[in-house]
């Protein structure tokens, strides 16, 4: 596997250990070979420039500083959460457990895939700042029971969390990752052999999975240099097949992923964290939507959402406007409680349990019940 050239003690104490390791050597060579890479950095997929924000810097400043606004962007209640691990394997074959965030254990096939693991406080490079939870983790790190696999969609530090990877650095599961991201897990603590580093479209096998990084329209960032690749994972089993999709933007390139690697019998989808000031990199639940028909996804569970306050919108938004547009769309659509397991062939959580802890905006309707009509006024679509 490449390898990082370890850093010299004053590049330790210039670059604290949150902030990863510098690909280097063979490392750094991949990723200036990559088709994806060019002038420094890698290009996203139906839009060569990695996107940045909108313009408005000052009014979204203002949305996140607005009083009314950051009461409707935290819960108003305890976040209700299943607190017991799944137990003996699944039924069907195919059991997923989201567990907040992008965080999801999935159970395919007799193997045990965890996704984008944030056992933090806080996703930030220190303890003391940065976005904290609003719910604990349902579940402790070693609860989980062993793992055959941790998959990894990019350094953005709600997705990859170090003391969760140097408390996972021993556990004997295989890292995958995008291009560049094995330089963090190695200054971390991961051995470089249980390492596999990706470009789109590149697979690797893990307990009889197949498991692919695929597109996304998104961009790296952990420090000053942005030198690793984001993906979407598409994994396979025998029977089954599920998709994550990471921190994305809409783009047609999943219904290209559909058609190579699908259909798929559940797709997690990020849906929150949008804003009109970055549509190029988050989906809005709409376009989560949308991409979960690309994809020929069986069962939607919405993910990046309800964890942290990253964005301008309410708490509840992405969870109320994915019950309607599912609705809409005639989609299966499972919202388990957080830590709770379930299976996409079998009967699914459908209940809006997030609305017992939402700040109701004044005078709002709700969406997906007898009496209440879906909230769409004032929403970007």
């Amino acid at each position: 596997m490449p390898r990082t050239t370890p850093p010299s003690r004053l590049a330790r104490l210039l670059r604290p250990a949150a902030l990863g390791g510098i690909p280097a050597g063979e490392r750094l060579e991949r990723i200036l070979a990559s088709p994806h890479h060019a002038d420094g950095t890698f290009r996203n997929p139906a839009a060569p420039d990695i996107p940045v924000p909108a313009g408005g810097r000052t009014e979204l400043l203002r949305s996140m500083l607005r009083r009314a606004d950051r009461v409707r962007r935290s819960p108003a209640a305890p976040v209700p959460l299943h607190r017991e691990a799944p137990s003996g394997p699944p039924a069907s074959g195919l059991r997923l457990t989201w567990l907040g965030h992008s965080t999801v254990l999935a159970e395919i096939d007799g193997a045990r895939v965890l996704f984008d693991p944030v056992w933090g406080e806080r996703c930030s490079p220190v303890r003391f700042a940065g976005p904290r939870r609003l719910h604990p983790v349902p579940l402790p790190l070693d609860g989980l029971g062993p793992l055959d696999a941790v998959v990894i969609s990019h350094d953005h530090y709600d997705h990859l969390d170090m003391p969760t990877v140097r408390a996972l650095a021993g556990s004997g599961a295989l890292f995958a990752v995008p291009l560049g991201v094995g330089a963090h897990l190695e200054r971390w603590g991961v051995p470089a052999g249980r390492i596999a580093e990706l470009d789109w479209h590149e697979s690797v096998g893990a307990a009889g999975l197949t498991l692919t990084a695929t597109p996304a329209r998104h961009f790296c960032g952990r420090g000053l240099r942005r030198r690793t690749l984001w993906a979407s994972w598409a994994v396979a089993g025998p029977r089954h097949r599920v998709f994550h999709s990471g921190d994305t933007g809409y783009f047609p390139g999943f219904a290209e992923i559909g058609a190579a690697h699908g259909p798929f019998d559940a797709t997690m989808v990020q849906i929150g964290a949008y804003s009109e000031f970055w549509p190029d990199i988050h989906m809005t639940p709409e376009e989560g939507l949308r991409a979960h028909a690309d994809l020929g996804g069986g069962v939607l569970l919405p993910i990046h959402w309800g964890t942290f306050n990253l964005a301008p919108h309410p708490w509840d938004e992405p969870a109320e406007r994915t019950l309607a547009a599912a609705e809409a769309a005639g989609a299966e659509v499972a919202v388990p409680v957080p830590g709770r397991p379930f299976e996409p062939g079998g009967e699914l959580p459908r209940e809006p349990w997030w609305r017992s802890a939402a700040v109701p905006a004044p005078g709002a309707a709700r969406a997906g019940g007898a009496d209440a009509a879906p909230v769409t006024a004032g929403l970007e679509g």
